[in-house]
């Protein structure tokens, strides 16, 4: 007779090994109640903050309406933080510089410090090593820091899904500095743009990459850009490509904002230009002023509005019969060579959404 709780399947004819633990029962985990997970978050719990990021990351429809009303909960709160993206090419140095900075702030500007590390989801696995932590121990292990890696999971970006509501709830959760680190430059990487309050690239110098300001990309919408690992030998290196940055930005129309953007070095490994990136930052909110940055935001949430209403409709699209059978008669025409995809895109379009 087969035994109850077993942990492990065994072949006929064997006999099964005894339970590791035969008094224990597998239950499904109770449903959190979202106003007392909210008022934990009040109290600064970063234990509590952790579970409400995996409540709005889950995909199970019990816990997307708990995760809404937390959500309507986190908006309707008080906000006073400052959201800085930190984004620049992978190996530049992102996570050095968190550490450094993040450690900086919290010494010497007494500030509570939540960071967004983004990471690249596996198209094949769909998995995600989610490593930041380890690559920032001293910052990781401050109570007053909070370091939550995120997979992408398809999102384009440089950004996760929730990362919008994720600030909401570091905000909520009393932490006045909240960093999103993107997962590296590219061209389809400035959505972050559109979530943080100061935009910060980061270069390095020897990798062609301070050429990259002459084009209208990522470095146009940067709002301070620092050129990282000037220390050493390096040093000299990273003074010249800084100055092709300057040399590349004069390049461009002048900001509607009328800023100058600032270029610099720096170095985590000495502190070299540390505090002067603080500094750039309140310098950048003090020209907007807070009447600029409070309509940012709400220009911001427009954008995530709009974000929303492909997602849901692409959504509810795909869950219906009539959908998929479009999509699938879409496809067979493209695989049969009859449609290219713009083809294919019109059908669809036509067929889901009728004149």
């Amino acid at each position: 007779m087969e035994q109850e709780y077993e942990s492990l399947t065994t072949m006929e004819g064997v006999a099964a090994p005894p339970t590791l633990n035969p008094n224990r029962k597998h239950r499904r985990k109770a449903l959190v109640s979202v106003p007392d997970l909210f008022g934990r978050l009040g109290q600064g719990d970063s234990v509590a903050l952790a579970q409400a990021i995996t409540l709005i990351e889950s995909h199970l429809p019990a816990h997307r309406l708990q995760a809404k009303e937390l959500v309507t909960m986190a908006l309707a709160a008080e906000r006073s933080s400052v959201r800085l993206g930190i984004t620049g090419p992978p190996g530049v140095g992102k996570s050095s510089l968190i550490e450094t900075l993040g450690l900086h702030l919290i010494s010497e500007c007494h500030h509570r410090i939540a960071v967004l590390a983004v990471d690249p989801s596996s198209l094949s696995s769909k998995g995600s090593i989610l490593g930041d932590k380890s690559r920032m121990p001293h910052l990781s292990a401050n109570q007053n820091a909070f370091i939550r890696p995120s997979p992408t999971s398809g999102s384009l970006g440089g950004v996760a899904q929730t990362t919008r509501e994720t600030i909401l709830l570091c905000e909520a959760a009393k932490f006045d500095v909240v960093i999103v680190e993107t997962v590296g430059v590219g061209q389809s990487e400035t959505h972050v743009h559109q979530m943080v309050d100061c935009f910060l690239c980061l270069s390095l110098a020897h990798s062609g990459d301070e050429l990259q300001g002459i084009k209208r990309g990522v470095l146009e919408l940067s709002d301070i850009i620092r050129v990282t690992k000037a220390d050493g030998e390096n040093e000299p290196w990273a003074k010249v490509a800084a100055q092709q940055i300057r040399n590349a930005l004069h390049l461009m129309r002048a900001r509607p904002d009328g800023w100058t953007v600032p270029v610099g070095i720096c170095s985590s490994q000495n502190g070299v230009g540390i505090p002067e990136i603080w500094m750039d930052v309140l310098a950048f909110l003090s020209h907007l002023g807070p009447d600029h940055v409070v309509e940012k935001r709400k220009s911001q949430e427009i954008d995530w509005m709009k974000d929303l209403v492909v997602q849901g409709l692409m959504q509810r699209l795909t869950q219906t019969n009539h959908a998929e059978r479009a999509f699938t008669q879409a496809e067979t025409q493209i695989m049969r060579g009859q449609w290219d995809a713009r083809q294919a895109a019109e059908f669809m379009i036509r067929h889901l959404l009728p004149e």
